[in-house]
């Protein structure tokens, strides 16, 4: 585990040369997995970029990369195999000695991917692998620190900072180190929650539920994005419903930055997926926009519109306050919401970033048991 830039691509990639290369202590082994967050950050960071397996070793000893396959081959007949690991059933059916697994805090349905790894994993005297990541406090990387056959090494920016521009030094690393920000991704360190922060991982993973739970009025919550190109904040899309207990987070589908019928068709569609009531939006930026693009797609879909008027951390005590008193659950599988959730903090950003996902949260959890002046729809 270590900080932006301090070397993780680097060690992951001579890892795998010395496996492939049979070094030292190292048993040769013929069958190696790549594993990414998708096969293009594969192919970028862990075999095509500067620290990649194209580019270290003596030239002799350099694999050739069939990009049409996605497969490596050594001069000694080593094969590796990309992978990503946003496409777990493709781990059925191949099989390795090695894998080197890069990123995996950044795994969407990380545990799934994870663990369809493992059954590819039996070849030779010690299957084995490593994983290269910036900590996260996900359930599968402390999973994987948790296990008693992991060892864990850590190793921070500063202590790379030879190979970094002085810019990045200045700038970045000064800007952040200290903050909690600055300890994750640039220290190293596994944080479990942030110091203050409204929701705690133990208290997120004490509410969660998969029984079936009579639904009496089901909302999805959008908070939409202004803009859609790579820098901007994602699109929250949340689906919640109230219950005799209180209410129940039933699905997430935030959006990475997209196109805006792209996350209109998806909000419709999480609509009539769970046959909801309603559509509740923010409209602070887009006013109307939203609801003429929702009524583009489907007319017949209701949209409440809220307008924020307080902090974004004002807003979230009081849905925080019904998390307290046991009157919220959450259905399994909603990782990247309770990240986001605990890393939000009193300047209204979770991470560094916007938190569009709990954005739509207190929006969904406000509109349902909080605001007393919400519309009804559909006589509910």
């Amino acid at each position: 585990m270590g900080g932006r830039g301090s070397g993780k691509t680097r060690a992951g990639a001579e890892w795998v040369r010395h496996l492939a290369n049979k070094k030292g202590a190292f048993e040769r082994v013929n069958s190696i997995a790549l594993v990414g967050e998708t096969m293009a950050e594969a192919r970028a960071v862990m075999v095509e970029g500067p620290a990649g397996l194209l580019n270290v070793g003596p030239p002799e000893q350099r694999p050739l990369f069939d990009r049409s396959r996605n497969v490596l081959k050594w001069p000694n007949g080593v094969i590796a195999q990309l992978m990503s690991a946003s496409e777990p059933d493709r781990f059925r059916g191949p099989q390795f000695g090695a894998a080197w697994c890069d990123e995996v805090a950044k795994w969407p349905n990380g545990e799934a991917a994870w663990d369809m790894l493992q059954f590819g994993l039996r070849l030779g005297k010690q299957p084995r692998q490593m994983v290269t990541t910036t900590p996260k406090p996900t359930r599968l990387l402390k999973r994987i620190v948790g296990d008693q056959r992991t060892v864990t090494t850590r190793m921070a920016t500063r202590d790379n900072k030879a190979n970094l521009a002085k810019s990045f030094l200045s700038e970045i690393v000064g800007r952040y180190e200290g903050t909690f920000l600055g300890r994750q991704e640039l220290d190293g360190e596994l944080i479990e929650d942030l110091p203050g922060s409204l929701w705690t991982r133990v208290a997120l993973q004490s509410i969660r539920t998969d029984e079936k739970i009579a639904l009496q009025r089901v909302l999805v919550s959008v908070d939409p994005a202004v803009s859609s190109h790579a820098n901007s904040d994602a699109c929250g899309i949340i689906v919640a419903a109230k219950t005799e207990r209180g209410a129940i987070v039933l699905a997430d589908y935030t959006l990475k930055p997209a196109p805006p019928m792209h996350w209109v068709r998806a909000v419709v569609g999480a609509y009539h997926k769970y046959e909801a009531d309603a559509v509740v939006a923010e409209v602070n930026q887009g006013g109307d926009l939203v609801a003429n693009l929702i009524a583009q797609v489907d007319p017949q879909v209701p949209v409440i519109a809220v307008r924020a008027t307080r902090s974004k951390w004002i807003r979230a005590e009081p849905v925080a306050a019904l998390y307290e008193r046991s009157l919220i659950e959450h259905r399994s599988g909603l990782d990247e919401l309770e990240d986001e959730m605990c890393a939000f903090g009193p300047n209204g950003l979770a991470g560094g970033h916007s938190p569009d996902r709990v954005d739509a949260l207190v929006w969904a959890l406000t509109t349902l048991l909080l605001d007393e002046q919400t519309p009804r729809v559909r006589g509910l």
